[in-house]
Protein backbone atom coordinates (compact mmCIF):
# COMPACT_ATOMS: atom_id res chain seq x y z
CA UNK A 1 0.00 0.00 0.00
CA UNK A 2 2.98 2.30 0.88
CA UNK A 3 4.13 1.83 -3.00
CA UNK A 4 1.33 3.45 -4.27
CA UNK A 5 1.69 7.35 -2.92
CA UNK A 6 5.53 6.58 -4.57
CA UNK A 7 4.36 5.56 -7.72
CA UNK A 8 1.87 8.83 -7.63
CA UNK A 9 4.74 11.25 -6.71
CA UNK A 10 6.35 9.64 -9.76
CA UNK A 11 3.65 9.99 -12.01
CA UNK A 12 3.83 13.64 -11.57
CA UNK A 13 4.65 16.01 -14.27
CA UNK A 14 7.92 17.17 -15.09
CA UNK A 15 6.94 20.67 -15.48
CA UNK A 16 5.82 20.83 -11.86
CA UNK A 17 9.17 20.06 -11.39
CA UNK A 18 11.04 22.00 -13.34
CA UNK A 19 8.93 25.06 -11.97
CA UNK A 20 9.56 24.18 -8.54
CA UNK A 21 13.20 23.23 -8.54
CA UNK A 22 13.96 25.96 -11.33
CA UNK A 23 12.34 29.16 -9.09
CA UNK A 24 14.74 32.10 -8.94
CA UNK A 25 14.24 35.14 -8.10
CA UNK A 26 13.15 37.22 -10.74
CA UNK A 27 13.74 40.62 -11.74
CA UNK A 28 11.40 43.15 -12.63
CA UNK A 29 11.36 43.24 -16.38
CA UNK A 30 10.48 47.01 -17.22
CA UNK A 31 8.73 47.50 -20.66
CA UNK A 32 10.57 48.84 -23.85
CA UNK A 33 9.10 52.03 -23.97
CA UNK A 34 10.95 53.59 -20.69
CA UNK A 35 13.80 52.23 -21.80
CA UNK A 36 14.09 53.82 -24.89
CA UNK A 37 15.85 57.08 -24.70
CA UNK A 38 16.20 59.21 -27.88
CA UNK A 39 19.46 60.96 -28.89
CA UNK A 40 18.42 63.83 -28.77
CA UNK A 41 19.83 67.13 -26.63
CA UNK A 42 17.86 68.58 -23.99
CA UNK A 43 16.08 71.44 -25.26
CA UNK A 44 17.71 74.60 -24.81
CA UNK A 45 16.55 78.10 -24.25
CA UNK A 46 16.96 80.31 -26.76
CA UNK A 47 17.84 84.10 -25.58
CA UNK A 48 16.43 86.64 -28.31
CA UNK A 49 18.80 88.38 -29.87
CA UNK A 50 19.66 91.70 -28.54
CA UNK A 51 20.25 94.85 -31.46
CA UNK A 52 22.17 97.10 -30.13
CA UNK A 53 21.59 100.64 -30.69
CA UNK A 54 23.67 102.01 -33.20
CA UNK A 55 25.62 105.32 -31.60
CA UNK A 56 25.15 108.48 -33.86
CA UNK A 57 28.45 109.62 -35.56
CA UNK A 58 29.93 112.39 -34.19
CA UNK A 59 32.59 114.62 -36.40
CA UNK A 60 36.21 114.26 -35.37
CA UNK A 61 38.18 117.10 -34.82
CA UNK A 62 40.15 116.54 -38.20
CA UNK A 63 36.22 116.28 -40.22
CA UNK A 64 35.53 119.17 -42.20
CA UNK A 65 31.73 120.08 -41.90
CA UNK A 66 29.84 120.46 -45.12
CA UNK A 67 26.97 122.70 -45.65
CA UNK A 68 25.24 122.13 -49.44
CA UNK A 69 23.52 125.17 -50.82
CA UNK A 70 20.05 123.73 -50.37
CA UNK A 71 20.37 124.17 -46.48
CA UNK A 72 22.25 127.54 -46.46
CA UNK A 73 19.99 130.16 -45.10
CA UNK A 74 20.68 133.75 -46.78
CA UNK A 75 22.43 135.24 -43.24
CA UNK A 76 24.67 132.72 -43.39
CA UNK A 77 25.64 133.28 -46.36
CA UNK A 78 25.41 136.71 -46.01
CA UNK A 79 27.80 136.54 -42.96
CA UNK A 80 30.30 134.15 -44.16
CA UNK A 81 30.97 136.29 -47.03
CA UNK A 82 31.56 139.58 -45.64
CA UNK A 83 33.93 138.04 -42.66
CA UNK A 84 36.83 137.30 -46.17
CA UNK A 85 36.64 140.90 -46.02
CA UNK A 86 39.32 141.41 -43.00
CA UNK A 87 42.16 139.24 -44.31
CA UNK A 88 41.31 140.65 -47.81
CA UNK A 89 41.49 144.47 -46.51
CA UNK A 90 44.51 143.81 -44.23
CA UNK A 91 46.45 142.23 -47.12
CA UNK A 92 46.22 144.69 -49.86
CA UNK A 93 49.72 146.49 -49.21
CA UNK A 94 51.62 143.10 -50.05
CA UNK A 95 50.39 144.00 -53.82
CA UNK A 96 52.20 146.98 -54.23
CA UNK A 97 55.11 145.88 -55.97
CA UNK A 98 52.45 144.19 -58.48
CA UNK A 99 50.65 147.41 -59.22
CA UNK A 100 53.84 149.34 -59.84
CA UNK A 101 55.24 146.77 -61.66
CA UNK A 102 51.62 146.32 -63.23
CA UNK A 103 49.37 149.80 -63.34
CA UNK A 104 46.67 148.64 -64.65
CA UNK A 105 45.90 145.92 -62.31
CA UNK A 106 45.18 148.74 -59.43
CA UNK A 107 42.01 149.45 -61.77
CA UNK A 108 40.84 146.02 -60.72
CA UNK A 109 40.65 147.34 -56.99
CA UNK A 110 39.39 151.18 -57.40
CA UNK A 111 35.67 150.05 -56.61
CA UNK A 112 36.94 149.45 -53.17
CA UNK A 113 38.91 152.27 -52.43
CA UNK A 114 36.33 154.45 -50.68
CA UNK A 115 35.81 151.68 -48.55
CA UNK A 116 39.46 151.49 -47.88
CA UNK A 117 40.37 154.72 -47.49
CA UNK A 118 37.14 155.43 -44.51
CA UNK A 119 38.61 151.66 -42.84
CA UNK A 120 41.84 153.06 -42.88
CA UNK A 121 40.90 155.97 -41.43
CA UNK A 122 38.93 154.38 -38.11
CA UNK A 123 41.69 154.05 -35.05
CA UNK A 124 42.28 150.30 -34.28
CA UNK A 125 39.58 149.35 -37.36
CA UNK A 126 41.49 145.90 -37.66
CA UNK A 127 41.80 145.13 -33.83
CA UNK A 128 38.57 145.82 -33.04
CA UNK A 129 37.30 144.04 -36.48
CA UNK A 130 39.05 140.94 -35.45
CA UNK A 131 37.42 140.67 -31.69
CA UNK A 132 34.36 141.57 -32.91
CA UNK A 133 34.30 138.86 -35.30
CA UNK A 134 35.91 136.20 -33.02
CA UNK A 135 33.60 137.07 -29.73
CA UNK A 136 30.36 138.32 -31.70
CA UNK A 137 30.57 135.14 -34.29
CA UNK A 138 32.82 132.78 -33.93
CA UNK A 139 32.23 132.29 -29.95
CA UNK A 140 28.57 132.65 -30.48
CA UNK A 141 26.34 129.40 -30.19
CA UNK A 142 23.73 131.42 -31.41
CA UNK A 143 25.23 131.14 -35.09
CA UNK A 144 25.58 128.15 -37.02
CA UNK A 145 28.17 126.37 -37.40
CA UNK A 146 28.67 127.06 -41.27
CA UNK A 147 28.78 130.53 -39.87
CA UNK A 148 31.64 130.53 -37.50
CA UNK A 149 33.69 127.83 -39.86
CA UNK A 150 34.01 130.50 -42.29
CA UNK A 151 34.47 133.16 -39.75
CA UNK A 152 37.58 131.30 -38.04
CA UNK A 153 38.67 130.43 -41.61
CA UNK A 154 38.88 134.30 -41.87
CA UNK A 155 40.54 134.94 -38.69
CA UNK A 156 43.28 132.60 -39.06
CA UNK A 157 43.93 134.08 -42.56
CA UNK A 158 44.64 137.08 -40.79
CA UNK A 159 46.39 135.87 -38.66
CA UNK A 160 48.96 134.46 -40.69
CA UNK A 161 49.30 137.61 -42.62
CA UNK A 162 50.97 139.08 -39.42
CA UNK A 163 54.10 136.72 -39.70
CA UNK A 164 55.38 138.41 -42.71
CA UNK A 165 55.55 141.60 -41.27
CA UNK A 166 56.82 140.89 -38.47
CA UNK A 167 59.43 139.01 -40.17
CA UNK A 168 60.63 142.34 -42.41
CA UNK A 169 60.66 144.28 -39.32
CA UNK A 170 63.10 141.72 -37.57
CA UNK A 171 66.02 141.33 -40.93
CA UNK A 172 64.91 144.54 -43.11
CA UNK A 173 66.27 143.15 -46.37
CA UNK A 174 67.74 146.34 -48.36
CA UNK A 175 69.11 146.13 -52.17
CA UNK A 176 70.18 142.75 -53.38
CA UNK A 177 68.94 139.09 -52.69
CA UNK A 178 67.26 139.76 -49.61
CA UNK A 179 64.93 142.61 -51.25
CA UNK A 180 63.91 140.58 -54.36
CA UNK A 181 63.34 137.15 -52.24
CA UNK A 182 60.68 139.96 -49.89
CA UNK A 183 59.20 141.01 -53.17
CA UNK A 184 58.56 137.33 -54.62
CA UNK A 185 56.96 136.89 -50.95
CA UNK A 186 55.19 139.57 -51.06
CA UNK A 187 53.87 139.27 -54.53
CA UNK A 188 52.82 135.91 -53.88
CA UNK A 189 51.20 136.42 -50.58
CA UNK A 190 48.71 139.15 -52.59
CA UNK A 191 48.12 136.77 -55.25
CA UNK A 192 47.03 134.19 -52.29
CA UNK A 193 45.06 136.70 -50.64
CA UNK A 194 43.13 137.35 -53.20
CA UNK A 195 42.34 133.75 -54.18
CA UNK A 196 41.22 132.96 -50.69
CA UNK A 197 39.56 136.08 -50.82
CA UNK A 198 37.25 135.11 -54.22
CA UNK A 199 37.33 131.19 -53.61
CA UNK A 200 35.82 132.45 -50.01
CA UNK A 201 33.09 134.83 -51.01
CA UNK A 202 31.66 132.79 -54.21
CA UNK A 203 31.80 129.36 -51.81
CA UNK A 204 29.43 131.43 -49.47
CA UNK A 205 27.26 132.94 -51.73
CA UNK A 206 26.76 129.16 -53.28
CA UNK A 207 26.12 127.88 -49.79
CA UNK A 208 28.75 125.80 -50.11
CA UNK A 209 31.87 125.23 -47.10
CA UNK A 210 35.17 126.79 -48.47
CA UNK A 211 38.45 125.16 -47.48
CA UNK A 212 41.64 127.41 -47.65
CA UNK A 213 44.95 125.48 -48.06
CA UNK A 214 46.78 126.08 -44.43
CA UNK A 215 44.03 127.44 -43.34
CA UNK A 216 40.84 125.11 -43.20
CA UNK A 217 42.67 122.55 -40.77
CA UNK A 218 43.35 125.43 -38.18
CA UNK A 219 40.19 126.58 -38.18
CA UNK A 220 38.56 123.12 -37.42
CA UNK A 221 40.92 122.21 -34.69
CA UNK A 222 39.78 125.79 -32.83
CA UNK A 223 36.01 125.25 -33.27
Amino acid sequence: MASIPLLRLSHLPITTATTTTHHHKYTQIRPLSLLYHPLKSPPTTKTPFQITPKKPKTLKPNQKPISMSATTPATDRLISSISYFLPFVNGLHYGRFLFAQYPPLSLLFEPILPFLSLYKSIPYASFVSFFGLYLGVVRNPKFSNYVRFNAMQALVLDVLLVLPLLLQRIFTPGKGLGFKIMVMGHNFLFVFIVSCFVYGVVSSVLGKTPYLPLVADAAGRQM
